[in-house]
C-alpha cells in the first residue's frame, strides 16, 4: 500500500498519535491533510501540538500511553522518542490488528543530507491554508534539511518533507510557552554553519509583525546567507477569505495595518491610536484579542463612530475559521461572548459591513 492510498483511507477515521514532540509534527501534518480524526497521547507536548488542540484540530490526552488508546482506531503512529514504548505500542497495535508506524531514528547527519554550503530561507507560509504558500516557498521546503516552524504555519506543509528532515518547533503561544527569540536565532545560525539547508517557516508574511528581520540580522551578523520568501499576509488574506475586501472603490482609499499586542495605554506602544481614530479608512488589527476592549475604546475616544462596522475572523484560512460581525463599540463584548481567541484578525471600517453576493468566493 502506498502512502497516498493509506492517507486517503484515513479521511474521517480515528487515528492515534503517541508522542507530542517536534518529531511527530510531519506525521500530524500528513494526518491533518488527510482529514483524519486525530487523538494525540503524550505526558507533555510541544507548543505546536498544544495549539492544534486549542484550535480543536485534534484531541489531546495527557499522560502515558495505554493499550485502550487503540480502541476504535484505524491507524496508529508511535513517536514517543522512547524505543521501548514505541515497540510496545507497535506490538499492542498488532494484537488489535491496527496498522501502526514507528518513528525511525534521529535525523541524518548534515553530511548525508545537504550538498550545499548551508544557509537559511525565511519563508512566509501564508494565512493558514497550506495551498496559499508560494511556489518558491514550497520548493525550498522540499529541499530543506531542517525546518524551524511557527504555530501559525500550516503543519500540512510538513507532510511532504524528505525523510530525515529535522523539525524544530518554534511555536509562540500568546501568553503561554514561547521559544526565546535569541535561542531561535542561535539555532538558525548553528544549523546553517553545520552545512544544513534551513527553512524558517512562519505564518503569514515574515516581515509583517513576524520578527523576520531580526532573524535576518542575526544571520547576517554571523555571516550566514539568507533568502527571504514573502508570504501572503493574514492582514490582507484573512478578511478576503471571510468575504470582506479591505478596500473598496468609493468607500475607502486608505488601509492601516496595526499590531494590538500592547494595550493603547502601554508606554512602549508605538501606535498613535488617536491619529488612527481620525482616519476614515480601514483599520486591520493583528494580535489584538487580549487588548481588544482598550483598542476599541481608544478608537471611539479618538473620534471614530461607535457604530462603525467591525469584523473578527478567528483561525482564518483553516477548517476552524470563524467570522463574527459586529460594530466597533460592541466588538470586544461580542468577541468575549462568543469565545473569540487567538489567532484572530479584526477589521474596522465601512468595508466590514459589506456582504458577499450569492456564489461569491470566501469563507
Amino acid at each position: 500500500m502506498t502512502d497516498r492510498v493509506l492517507y486517503d483511507l484515513l479521511a474521517d477515521r480515528r487515528v492515534a498519535v503517541f508522542g507530542g514532540g517536534a518529531p511527530v509534527l510531519p506525521e500530524l501534518g500528513r494526518l491533518l491533510a488527510a482529514g483524519a480524526l486525530i487523538t494525540a497521547v503524550a505526558p507533555e507536548v510541544c507548543p505546536a501540538v498544544e495549539a492544534l488542540a486549542a484550535a480543536g484540530r485534534l484531541d489531546l490526552r495527557s499522560g502515558r500511553w495505554r493499550e485502550d488508546d487503540l480502541d476504535g482506531v484505524w491507524y496508529a503512529f508511535a513517536g514517543t522518542a522512547d524505543p521501548v514504548d514505541d515497540a510496545a505500542i507497535a506490538e499492542a497495535a498488532e494484537r488489535r490488528r491496527v496498522f501502526c508506524r514507528v518513528l525511525r531514528g534521529a535525523p541524518a547527519p548534515a553530511a548525508e543530507r545537504s550538498t550545499s554550503d548551508g544557509g537559511v530561507a525565511l519563508v512566509g507560509a501564508g494565512p493558514g491554508d497550506p495551498d496559499l504558500i508560494t511556489v518558491r516557498g514550497r520548493a525550498l521546503l522540499a529541499a530543506a534539511d531542517v525546518v524551524v516552524v511557527d504555530r501559525l504555519a500550516p503543519l500540512e506543509l510538513l507532510a511532504d518533507l524528505r525523510p530525515g528532515v529535522e523539525v524544530v518547533d518554534a511555536a509562540k503561544i500568546p501568553h503561554g510557552r514561547a521559544a526565546a527569540q535569541g535561542e531561535l536565532n542561535r539555532l538558525l545560525v548553528e544549523h546553517a554553519r553545520a552545512g544544513r539547508s534551513v527553512v524558517r517557516l512562519k505564518g503569514g508574511d515574515p516581515y509583517v509583525f513576524g520578527r523576520g528581520f531580526e532573524e535576518v540580522l542575526a544571520c547576517a551578523e554571523a555571516g550566514v546567507p539568507v533568502t527571504v520568501v514573502p508570504g501572503v499576509s493574514s492582514a490582507l488574506a484573512v478578511p478576503a477569505l471571510a468575504g470582506v475586501p479591505v478596500t473598496h472603490r468609493g468607500m475607502t482609499h486608505e488601509l492601516t495595518v496595526v499590531s494590538g499586542h500592547l494595550p493603547p495605554t502601554h508606554p512602549d506602544s508605538l501606535v498613535d491610536w488617536a491619529a488612527l481614530a481620525r482616519l476614515r479608512g480601514t483599520v486591520v488589527v493583528l494580535m489584538g484579542v487580549t487588548h481588544l476592549a482598550g483598542i476599541a475604546e481608544a478608537l471611539v475616544g479618538g473620534g471614530r463612530d461607535p457604530s462603525t462596522p467591525a469584523l473578527a475572523v478567528q483561525d482564518g484560512g483553516t477548517p476552524a475559521q470563524r467570522v463574527l460581525r459586529s460594530t466597533l463599540a460592541a466588538l470586544a463584548g461580542d468577541c468575549s461572548a462568543h469565545g473569540i481567541r487567538p489567532p484572530a484578525v479584526f477589521v474596522v471600517g465601512e468595508v466590514a459591513g459589506l456582504a458577499r453576493t450569492a456564489g461569491a468566493g470566501g469563507g
